[in-house]
């Protein structure tokens, strides 16, 4: 299955049982095929678990879910040794975060050494246990949610951690249509049960190599550090965007367009890409609004193809 046809399968699947905004399910899609993590934020009761839990079981791969707790340690999420008196010696027994989807629901209730952790793990594709390295499921993708509002019972999460993720959205209410027709309908979870995948793993890890193959020209390299460049050195930013963050929406561009069917990236897959790549990577002083900034850079930086 081409890149194309991917794409529309998993919109039209996800868009069956979710409400969910184009630009929101673009940037999961876009993730999914990048090989990068995304992490979902909204209040409670707007569908993140359940958008998450969608993607995944639209795609034939592992998946598993992991409730982030603040009792959690890492080897409740990848693993510990185990007696067993028959063998009469340790067996190795795997934890969820090996799966090809991780569905890491509410992140910020973890304590720091388990976010760590998770973080190694997105970082690496690979977890240290008892001092040797074991390698993640291949192709390995982490959805994490966020709740933002709520205080108790959570912990920051830093910034080191908001930079594996290659994309951040935000779900809203849905509107007065799609809402009403939640009230007099069944339950979007009773459909879960039906689901079945519609893109293959294989299809998922070519997708993934095709990424690669999609070229950036000079005149849009050149546009890409124009823009980041402009994130930093303001009097209203601390940390600005770094070449990390802008190889990171170099690559999500580069899936825009493969998705869209082309082989090269335009100015446009960049613009479209930059608030869901780069407005968690970029922290303002006052708590000012990282979009909004970088909507007025992009309106004002010159396109030179």
């Amino acid at each position: 299955m081409d890149a194309a046809s991917c794409a529309r399968a998993l919109r039209r699947q996800v868009r069956a049982v979710v409400a969910v905004r184009d630009d929101v399910l673009d940037a999961l899609l876009i993730t999914l095929v990048a090989g990068g993590h995304a992490l979902i934020e909204g209040v409670p009761g707007v569908g993140k678990t359940l958008l998450a839990r969608t993607l995944a079981l639209s795609v034939d791969c592992a998946f598993n879910r992991i409730q982030f707790t603040n009792d959690l340690m890492p080897s409740d999420i990848v693993g510990s040794a185990v007696w067993k008196a028959r063998a009469e010696k340790f067996v190795y027994v795997r934890g969820p975060l090996f799966a090809n989807l991780v569905l890491a629901d509410e992140i910020n209730r973890t304590n720091p050494r388990t976010l760590s952790c998770l973080l190694e793990a997105m970082e690496n594709g690979s977890v240290s246990i008892e001092g040797r390295e074991v390698v993640l499921g291949d192709p390995f993708c982490v959805l994490a949610t966020r709740n933002p509002i709520e205080f108790n019972g959570t912990y920051p999460v830093p910034e080191a951690a908001l930079d594996r993720f290659l994309v951040r959205v935000e779900l809203d209410y849905p509107d007065v249509h799609r809402e009403m027709e939640l009230y007099v309908g069944s339950a979007p979870e009773r459909q879960l049960g039906g689901l079945q995948p519609v893109v293959s793993r294989d299809d998922l890890v070519a997708l993934r190599s095709a990424v690669d193959d999609v070229e950036v020209s000079e005149p849009v390299a050149g546009y890409c550090y124009q823009v980041v460049k402009a994130t930093r050195g303001r009097d209203d930013v601390i940390l600005g965007a770094s070449p990390r963050a802008a190889l990171a929406w170099l690559r999500a561009a580069r899936t825009r367009a493969l998705l869209d069917g082309r082989r090269h990236v335009l100015p446009d897959d960049l613009k479209q890409m930059a608030t869901a790549v780069l407005a968690h990577r970029i922290f303002t002083k006052g708590g000012g609004d990282a979009g909004a900034m970088i909507a007025e850079i992009l309106e004002r930086t010159p396109v030179a193809l």
